[in-house]
C-alpha cells in the first residue's frame, strides 16, 4: 500500500514547508516488507537554528494570545485529526508497522490529547494573599516557559507529538519538534493539521533529521531555549540532560522502562492472562509501558504460564495494514536481532520455549510472538528493555519476594498486579518503586491522568492536570502594604 499523498516530506519552520538547507533527505521504510515510503527532507543545525529563530520570534505573540483562543485552536486541531482518524491510521501502520487496530486506537488517544488540554488552557489559576505578618500582599502567577525542544519517539509517533505539542500550546510555548528518523511522517502529517487548524508561524517548527545528535545540539548553547522534553531511552537522556544543565534548562524525561507484572495465587487467571497479554503485546512489545518482566506466585505459575503461552500462540502476524493482522513487525532489522540475542541468551542459561522463540522467514521485520518459561534471574531478557514480543516468566514465593523482585532494577516507570485482595493492592503501591501502577488491567495510560517514572525512568509527568505546569513557570509577586500610609 502507498503512503497517502497528502502527507508533507519537508522540514516546517515558520509557517513554510521547505527543503533542508543542506538538500539532503532520508528514506523512510515500511517495517512490514523494507521497502522505502518516502523520502524525508534531512534536516540540518542551520535548519534547527532557523527553527529556534522562528519559535523564538513568535514567543511573545504566543504567550499573549488569549487562553480561549489556544484552546479553540487545540479544540480544531482534536476534531480535524479525529476527522481524518482513518488517515492517520494509515500512516501510522505503514512507518511503524502496528495493526491498523492499534494505530486508530493511537489516534483517538493522541487527539484526545489535544482535546484534554483545550480545556486546560483556559485553567491557568494563580492566587492573592495577605502575608501571614500583614506587611505584604503575595500575588502568585503562571507564564509560559518559552520555546521548547520536543523530541519524540518513533514508537507512538502522533500520541508523543500531541502529548507534548498539546499542553505546550495550551501554556503559550513556541517549539521546535524533532520526531523519530524510524518515523517522522506521522508528526508531519499531524502538523499540517495544527496549521490548517490556525497555529499561527512560528509556533510549531518541525524539523526531520537523520542526525539527530549533531542537528540539536548548537540549541543547547542558545539562551533562548528554556525548556526540553524527551521520550526515548535512559542511555539518550542522560546524554540530553548532561546538555541542558549548561543552560539548566527545564526538563521533562520519560525515559525507559523494565515493568515487572505480579500475579497473585488469588489473581482471576483469565483477567490476569489477557492482562499479561494486553500489557506485553500492545503496540508490538514496542513500548516503554510494556510488561518486561512477568512473575507469577508458585501456586498458579503453571496453569498461568501455560495458558499466556497459548493465548500467545495464537496471534495472527502479518502486515499491519492486513484484516485480522493482531502484530505486526519490530521496527527495523536492528530491533529483530537484538530481541532474538535476547531470547537466545535465556535458552542458553535454562529458560523453555512455549511460544514462539526465533524470527520469522518473510519480508520486513518479524519476530514471532514468544513466551520463555523458568527465565533465571541474571538472564538480560529480564534486565534489559526488550521492545519486542517476548514475554519471560518467571516465579515468586511470597508478596515480599514479589516486592523485592519488582524494585530490583534502576527502573520505575510502570507496574503490573494482578490480584483480588484490596489491601494487598494498597500495599503494594506504597512499596513498589514506581510511577504509575495498574491494577488487574494490562492498559492504563489516559490523557486524564499523570504519566511518567521514577528513579532512571524519568522526571516530570506529562497528561493531566501536571502535564501543562510542565511549561509554565511560578512568578511571586510581592506587594506592599496598601494600607501603609
Amino acid at each position: 500500500m502507498k503512503l497517502p499523498e497528502s502527507v508533507p516530506t519537508q522540514l516546517f519552520i515558520n509557517g513554510e514547508w521547505r527543503d533542508a538547507s543542506g538538500g539532503g533527505r532520508f528514506a523512510v521504510e515500511d517495517p512490514a516488507t523494507g521497502e522505502v515510503l518516502a523520502d524525508v527532507a534531512d534536516a540540518t543545525a542551520a535548519d534547527a537554528m532557523a527553527a529556534l529563530d522562528a519559535a523564538a520570534e513568535a514567543q511573545e505573540s504566543w504567550a499573549r494570545t488569549a487562553p480561549r483562543k489556544r484552546a479553540e485552536l487545540l479544540r480544531a486541531g482534536f476534531e480535524a485529526i479525529t476527522a481524518r482518524a482513518d488517515e492517520f491510521a494509515t500512516v501510522m501502520t505503514l512507518e511503524m508497522g502496528k495493526p491498523l487496530a492499534e494505530a486508530r486506537g493511537e489516534v483517538a488517544y493522541g487527539a484526545e490529547f489535544l482535546r484534554w488540554f483545550s480545556e486546560e488552557a483556559a485553567r491557568i489559576y494563580g492566587r492573592y494573599s495577605p502575608a501571614p505578618d500583614g506587611v505584604q500582599r503575595l500575588l502568585v502567577t503562571k507564564r509560559p516557559v518559552g520555546p521548547c525542544l520536543l523530541i519524540t519517539p518513533w514508537n507512538f509517533p502522533l500520541a508523543m507529538a500531541t502529548r507534548k505539542s498539546a499542553p505546550a500550546l495550551a501554556a503559550g510555548c513556541t517549539m521546535v519538534i524533532k520526531p523519530a528518523a524510524l518515523t517522522p511522517l506521522t508528526t508531519l502529517l499531524y502538523t499540517q493539521v495544527m496549521v490548517e487548524a490556525g497555529v499561527p508561524a512560528g509556533v510549531i517548527n518541525v524539523i526531520p533529521t537523520s542526525h539527530s545528535g549533531a542537528t540539536t545540539e548548537p540549541l543547547f548553547a542558545d539562551p533562548r531555549l528554556r525548556k526540553l522534553s524527551f521520550t526515548g531511552s535512559t542511555e539518550v537522556g542522560r546524554v540530553l540532560l548532561r546538555q541542558a544543565s549548561d543552560n539548566v534548562l527545564r526538563t521533562s524525561m520519560e525515559l525507559g522502562g523494565n515493568a515487572p507484572l505480579l500475579v497473585f495465587d488469588d489473581a482471576d487467571l483469565d483477567v490476569a492472562v489477557e492482562g499479561a497479554f494486553n500489557a506485553k503485546l500492545r503496540n508490538g512489545g514496542e513500548a516503554c509501558t510494556a510488561a518486561n518482566r512477568i512473575y507469577a506466585q508458585t501456586g498458579v505459575a503453571e496453569e498461568f504460564t501455560r495458558r499466556l503461552a497459548e493465548r500467545v500462540g495464537s496471534v495472527r502476524v502479518g502486515h499491519g495494514i492486513e484484516d485480522g493482522t493482531q502484530l505486526g513487525p519490530v521496527i527495523d532489522a536492528d530491533a529483530r536481532e537484538r530481541i532474538d540475542g535476547l531470547v537466545r541468551d535465556a535458552v542458553a542459561g535454562g529458560s523453555r520455549v512455549l511460544a514462539g522463540g526465533s524470527a520469522l522467514d518473510r519480508p520486513g521485520y518479524f519476530y514471532a510472538p514468544t513466551v520463555l518459561a523458568d527465565v533465571p534471574a541474571d538472564a538480560r531478557v529480564m534486565t534489559e528493555e526488550i521492545f519486542g514480543p517476548v514475554a519471560p516468566v518467571a516465579t515468586f514465593a511470597t508478596e515480599d519476594e514479589a516486592v523485592a523482585l519488582a524494585n530490583s532494577t534502576p527502573f520505575g516507570l510502570i507496574s503490573y498486579v494482578f490480584t483480588t485482595d484490596l489491601a494487598r493492592s494498597l500495599r503494594l503501591a506504597e512499596r513498589i518503586e514506581t510511577g504509575m501502577l495498574a491494577v488487574n488491567s494490562g492498559v492504563i495510560s489516559n490523557p486524564a491522568a499523570p504519566f511518567g517514572g521514577v528513579k532512571q525512568s524519568g522526571l516530570g509527568r506529562e497528561g493531566s492536570a501536571e502535564g501543562i505546569e510542565e511549561y509554565l513557570e511560578t512568578v511571586y509577586v510581592g506587594i506592599a502594604d496598601p494600607y501603609a500610609r
